[in-house]
C-alpha cells in the first residue's frame, strides 16, 4: 500500500495516557513501613525449582518472595482466599502502573471488584530501573508459560511450566480438581523476570534476571490472600522457557502476620460501580 502523503504528521503525534492515576488514593508508605515492622513471621514455603507452592496470608499481614541459591525467577497468582473469582488482574494493574511494578505500587483484582489486593513494601532490585534495551523487572506483561503454546510451538508434551505447576499446586490446596483448578490459575506477577518489547519488532523478550541470593520482593496483603508461585523452569529466564536444561533454584516465600490482638485491618471496598450498564432498573 503507498504510503499517505501526511504519514509523518500521523506518526509524530504525541501520546496520551490512558488512565492518569493522580486520583488513584495512594499508600501511605511511612505508616505502611510502621505496620510492617510490627508484623511477625508465621510461617514460610519453600518452592521447589520447575514447581509450584501456595501459602496463605491474612489481611493485613505481608509475604515475602526471596532468591536464596540461584538467580530464579518466579510465576505469581494471587486470589481472595475466600473468593477465588476475586483474582489477580495482571492487564489492569498494567493499565494503571505500567509493564513492571515496583515499591509503592498495588496490584489490583479482577472485574467487578476492581480494588487493591496488595501493595509492595520493598523491592531489592528497584535500583534496576529500565536499561538500554529497555528491559526491567517484575512484570505484568507474560502470561506465564504453558503447555498449550509449547504444543505450537515445539509439538511437545511438558507438564512443568509454570501454568501446570500453579494448576498443580491450587488442586492440592483446594481440594479441587485439575479441569477446575486450571480455571481458576491466571496471567501473572513474573517476580524477577527482566522482561520488554522490542523497539524494531514490538515482541516481548526475556534476558537474564538481575536477581541474586538475596534480594526479596515484600509485598502487603489489603485482602485474606491465597497466593501460588511457579518456580520457572526458565531458571533466570536468559535462555528459553519450558526448559529442563536450565539451571533452576528453589524460592523462598516468608508470611508475616499481625500480632495477637492487633485491631482488624481495614481491607479496600470493592468497586462501587452499579453494575447495571445503562440498562434501567
Amino acid at each position: 500500500m503507498s504510503r499517505p502523503d501526511d504519514a509523518d504528521s500521523r506518526r509524530a503525534v504525541p501520546p496520551v495516557i490512558c488512565y492518569p492515576v493522580e486520583t488513584l488514593p495512594q499508600p501511605d508508605m511511612t505508616a505502611l513501613a510502621r505496620h510492617r515492622a510490627a508484623l511477625e513471621k508465621t510461617d514460610e514455603v519453600r518452592v521447589p525449582p520447575r514447581d509450584a507452592a501456595c501459602f496463605r496470608v491474612p489481611a493485613g499481614g505481608a509475604f515475602r518472595i526471596s532468591s536464596i541459591e540461584g538467580p530464579q525467577v518466579g510465576d505469581l497468582n494471587l486470589w481472595n482466599a475466600g473468593n477465588l473469582s476475586e483474582r489477580f488482574y495482571s492487564g489492569k494493574t498494567r493499565a494503571l502502573h505500567g509493564t513492571h511494578v515496583t515499591t509503592g505500587e498495588r496490584l489490583w483484582t479482577s472485574f467487578p471488584y476492581l480494588r487493591p489486593m496488595a501493595t509492595i513494601l520493598e523491592d531489592t532490585l528497584d535500583w534496576y530501573g529500565i536499561d538500554p534495551h529497555g528491559g526491567s523487572v517484575h512484570d505484568v506483561i507474560g502470561t506465564r508459560c504453558d503447555p498449550y503454546t509449547n504444543i505450537l510451538l515445539s509439538d511437545g508434551q511438558y507438564h512443568h511450566c509454570c501454568h501446570s505447576n500453579l494448576t498443580r499446586a491450587l488442586a492440592a490446596e483446594t481440594g479441587l480438581t485439575l479441569e477446575e483448578a486450571e480455571s481458576h490459575v491466571h496471567d501473572v506477577l513474573n517476580v524477577f523476570m527482566c522482561t520488554g518489547f522490542t523497539r524494531d519488532t514490538g515482541q516481548y523478550f526475556m534476558k537474564a534476571s538481575p536477581v541474586r541470593p538475596g534480594d526479596y520482593l515484600d509485598i502487603l496483603a489489603e485482602i485474606d490472600l491465597l497466593g501460588a508461585l511457579s518456580a520457572c523452569p526458565g531458571g533466570d529466564c536468559s535462555a528459553e522457557h519450558s526448559s529442563d536444561a536450565a539451571a533452576c533454584y528453589p524460592l523462598l516465600v516468608e508470611i508475616f502476620s499481625p500480632q495477637a490482638g492487633a485491631a482488624q485491618w481495614p481491607s479496600p471496598s470493592i468497586n462501587g460501580y452499579d453494575r447495571s450498564h445503562g440498562v434501567p432498573g
